[in-house]
């Protein structure tokens, strides 16, 4: 034998033993290069190591067979960021949850405390919802705003952080907490106007001004709902030059979906950066106290009292009730879209899904937290036909990767299976995959996924969550 053949044959023999975990005889969907058919997945040391034809050898082989292996799912709208509420949401599949619309502030610290907390990957925006409060109420650090509820409730019924026109001064701290922000590594500038009623379109447009210069996306919860607000937020993004991604495309349009997709279509047609995203459901939630139910909200939300439910009971609200809880502050679930609309959105090309997770608070809340992705693969795709498999789980992996891959480089790693990628993997059965999680019963886990695989560590395994790992890691900017 001369020396280039046992130079192949030990080449050879080292391939077949390189791999600590083998994902044996399943259908690997990848939607970043078409990639469908039989193979068998190599993982080592957190990354996937082979993608193959044939058989591999590893130290633990798995057979999925009759199963897709799919990249993990990227949630980019995911407010709730415990332990718990991770937990339930990587048995729906995800293995990275973002809160890119609410976002953090300060940013450094909030990346600190979930340090070793995480079953699945985390990050966030820094958000001017979190900045303007510290702007006007110096002493606060609200963090993350959708799980800084009590500190925000000792502020009282109208806060000026949401109610009260920024001047000079405020304009200044703004400013520099987001700079502060992305200098700490925040994934861009997360905005909830509509909870920001006093923020002017001369405020929102100079940090929009920021992410320009900073090359960032800001994720926008527009000011109010329909056409209008959205069209405003898009004019002051091409004004600036700032990359724009407008959050739940099916509750900010409400009824005017069909004219909201074509604008979006339009501008992007026209060369503008701009992106959106949809949750598979037709109600919302939110907080009770916050700015969106100020006076005039029956306008802005198009539903009246009626059409709210308070999560602590799963009452419907009156006026009486209304005004009782929104003194005492809690999340609640509005009615207020029509399935075929929110199809439309989820069916449109280049709509990426996203949950708008919000906390659980003692098992309570909305549903679209624990089951978002298992939805819109069961009822939608698999169900409904809305769409074929390959383009629904594009909208679930290599869709929002790419919306961030510009200037998050970590993203370039995530979203796709390919060789060097990070082995955050989601295996699920065609047949079988489906939310099972209810508005009364919102945190019960998703079924027909067996498997999920975080830096090539099992959270889910067998259907059964891996309850003490923790192989999550910080989605961040590094300098």
């Amino acid at each position: 034998m001369n020396a280039r053949l046992i130079f192949a044959f030990f080449a050879t023999a080292i391939q077949l033993n390189a791999h600590e975990l083998v994902l044996a005889n399943g259908r690997v969907m990848d939607p970043a290069s078409g990639l469908d058919a039989v193979r068998h997945i190599g993982i080592t040391g957190g990354k996937i190591s082979a993608i193959s034809e044939t058989p591999l050898q590893g130290d633990k082989v798995l057979d999925v067979a009759g199963h897709v292996v799919s990249p993990g799912f990227i949630d980019l709208h995911a407010h709730g960021q415990t332990t718990g509420d991770l937990q339930i949401k990587v048995q729906d599949g995800v293995t990275t949850a973002l809160d890119l619309e609410g976002g953090v502030y300060p940013v450094a610290e909030w990346y600190q405390s979930m340090e070793g907390t995480a079953p699945i990957h985390y990050g966030a925006t820094v958000g001017h919802i979190s900045a303007r409060f510290a702007a006007f109420h110096p002493n606060l650090k609200t963090g993350q705003w959708a799980g800084g509820k009590t500190r925000l409730a000792l502020l009282g019924p109208k806060p000026d952080g949401a109610n009260k026109v920024a001047g000079e001064i405020e304009m200044m701290r703004m400013s520099e907490s987001i700079r502060r922000g992305l200098d700490e590594g925040a994934l861009g500038v997360g905005f909830g106007i509509n909870y920001t009623p006093a923020a002017t379109p001369t405020e929102i447009e100079a940090l929009f001004r920021i992410a320009a210069e900073r090359k960032v996306t800001a994720f926008v919860h527009t000011r109010a709902f329909g056409i209008g607000p959205i069209r405003e937020v898009i004019d002051s993004a091409k004004k600036t030059g700032a990359s724009l991604h407008i959050v739940h495309i099916g509750s900010s349009s409400i009824g005017d979906v069909p004219e909201v997709l074509k604008l979006i279509d339009d501008n992007r047609a026209a060369g503008m950066d701009l992106t959106t995203e949809v949750y598979p459901y037709t109600a919302a939630s939110t907080l009770l106290e916050s700015a969106m139910f100020n006076p005039g909200w029956q306008d802005n939300l198009r539903i009246s009292y009626g059409d709210i439910v308070w999560t602590a009971t799963g009452e419907r609200l009156t006026k009486e009730t209304f005004e009782k809880y929104r003194q005492q502050g809690g999340w609640v679930i509005m009615y207020m879209m029509k399935d075929a609309n929110v199809e439309m959105a989820i069916a449109h090309p280049g709509v990426m899904i996203a949950s708008d997770g919000v906390p659980f608070v003692e098992g309570k809340g909305h549903p679209r937290g624990a089951g978002t992705y298992a939805r819109v693969l069961g009822h939608y795709s698999r169900e409904n036909k809305l769409l074929p498999l390959m383009e629904t789980l594009a909208k679930m992996t290599i869709l929002p990767a790419k919306r961030l891959e510009g200037h998050v480089p970590m993203m370039k790693h995530k979203g796709r299976i390919a060789v060097d990628a990070d082995a955050d993997i989601t295996v699920f059965d065609p047949a079988k995959v489906i939310d099972r999680a209810t508005f009364e019963a919102p945190t019960t886990p998703s079924a027909g996924i067996p498997h999920v695989l975080v830096n090539g560590i099992f959270v889910v395994r067998d259907g059964e969550l891996v309850k003490d790992a923790r192989p999550g890691r910080a989605v961040v900017v590094t300098p």
